[in-house]
């Protein structure tokens, strides 16, 4: 080769080395943006939450405090118009929690970590005990592992699944019963139900955000198997459900193993 080839390589060399860093640059200046943007918008969801919750709290502390103060001096309707506020501020609440939930699982703020199921599962358990008490629910389980995961997003999930499979039990006497087995490598954890079980062709349908399978006689936002979706996946798992009309349902997700 040359010199004048040997000049022209370099040249070209050097052209490709400054379209490089030129590139370089603009793509960090972009996730710079990116990062930015992202951070406003998570403060402006947390105070736009906080400020929601405050306001909802008012609404349904003011109309207990009517109720309770204008208690046998209210007609028929006004008192069950007072109810209705009071169950609407409730469901409002719920509602915006589990927004909040669904949106902040994966932006970053969870830490996988070895985490212990059976700790979660009782964090879970604690958080419906009223539910769980109010039904008359039985909800077992087996030993459950250690998983890599994050604690409070993975205790939210059993959670959701527990509710779940309590609020929608037709059943006088809901049975939810919990358990893990090894699939290598991973876990596979299910909860199983006696309530009155899924049609196939709504199943995949059940964790779509908003989807509801069930009428307004079930509570409930279509938020809850959603995030229960989002989070597992998050995680490296996948969530899914198998049912028999008439027969109960089990959810199943898997989950990495800590050792």
């Amino acid at each position: 080769m040359g010199s004048s080839d040997q000049n022209r390589a370099q040249d070209e060399i050097e052209r490709l080395r400054k379209a490089l860093d030129a590139e370089t640059r603009r793509r960090l200046e972009v996730e710079s943006q990116l990062d930015r943007a992202s951070a406003e918008f998570e403060e402006f969801v947390s105070t736009a939450a906080h400020n929601l919750h405050e306001s909802l709290r008012d609404v349904a502390s003011f109309s207990q405090l009517m109720a309770e103060t204008y208690a046998g001096r209210l007609d028929s309707d006004a008192g069950a118009f007072l109810e209705r506020i009071q169950e609407g501020a409730a469901r409002m609440q719920s509602l915006l929690t589990d927004v909040v939930d669904y949106w902040a699982t994966g932006t970053g703020g969870g830490r996988p970590a070895r985490t212990d199921m059976e700790a979660a599962l009782r964090r879970a358990l604690l958080s419906t005990d009223k539910l769980i008490t109010e039904r008359g629910a039985i909800v077992t389980h087996d030993p459950l592992p250690a998983v890599v995961g994050d604690f409070e997003i993975l205790t939210k999930v059993l959670r959701h699944l527990i509710r779940n499979a309590i609020e929608y039990c037709g059943a006088p006497s809901p049975r939810v019963h919990i358990s893990a087995r090894r699939v290598n490598p991973d876990w596979v954890f299910s909860v199983q139900d006696n309530g009155p079980g899924i049609d196939p062709a709504f199943q995949e349908r059940a964790f779509g955000a908003f989807k509801r399978l069930h009428g307004k006689e079930y509570p409930g936002n279509g938020l809850g198997l959603a995030f229960c979706k989002k989070a597992i996946e998050w995680h490296g798992g996948r969530i899914w459900v198998e049912s028999t009309p008439g027969a109960g349902a089990t959810f199943y997700f898997s989950l990495p193993p800590a050792d």
